[in-house]
């Protein structure tokens, strides 16, 4: 078979079902980011992914569910991240997993271009679209009771005296949430070392003795 094999129909519709929807849901995350929910079409994204209208209504019977597929898929993707971090044994301290999480929220990976445009394209929509609102606030519930967890074994170690975890991390989230959305709006004014710095400030002000500034 040769490389271009993939390219022919009979091939194309030998592909697993999973390969088939994630190529799907990539192609809706381009469209997202070029022309916003509103303005992506079914056409569009099949085109992107080089499929035909047939095989994406095979996959997802409509542009609706193909979105909130499309919107499961990032926040899915961060939420095991996230949770795979704060569970894990491999950190030797809590200091250490600070900066796990520090580093993983302004990772390459999750401050994608296109992962961030889809996130506020969907938050955007969240008032009027019930289903959009609830996957938005799980991902950032979750993320903000976990971090509780972590900033109190952080507090209850460090003895920081007058420390709130739930205040802290509810204002550690919406920080992040803001540093992706300037990041995303303007790129040239704020870029991922500058909001991992910003992000370091906060913590090292609530936690000094767990997070350098000169790191």
């Amino acid at each position: 078979m040769t490389d271009n094999a993939i390219d022919k129909p009979r091939a194309r519709r030998a592909l697993p079902k999973k390969v088939r929807r994630e190529q799907l849901i990539r192609a809706t995350m381009t469209c997202i980011a070029k022309n916003g929910l509103s303005g992506t079409t079914m056409a569009q994204v099949t085109k992107e992914a080089g499929l035909s209208l047939g095989i994406a209504n095979l996959h997802f019977e409509s542009k609706e569910k193909l979105l909130i597929a499309t919107l499961r898929y990032v926040t899915d993707e961060y939420n095991r991240g996230h949770a795979e971090l704060l569970t894990s044994d491999r950190y030797q301290t809590i200091a250490d997993k600070l900066e796990a999480i520090l580093k993983f929220d302004f990772s390459a990976k999750v401050t994608e271009k296109k992962k961030m445009a889809v996130w506020f394209a969907f938050w955007g929509e969240a008032k009027s679209r019930p289903t959009y609102n609830r996957i938005c606030s799980q991902t950032d519930f979750m993320a903000e009771d976990a971090m509780s967890e972590l900033f109190q074994a952080t507090i209850d170690e460090g003895r920081y005296q007058g420390a709130d975890a739930a205040l802290l991390a509810s204002g550690y989230t919406a920080l992040i949430d803001g540093l992706w959305l300037n990041m995303l709006l303007s790129p040239r004014h704020l870029n991922r070392a500058t909001a991992h710095q910003v992000a370091r400030h906060y913590l090292a002000s609530a936690f000094p003795k767990h997070i350098k500034l000169d790191t």
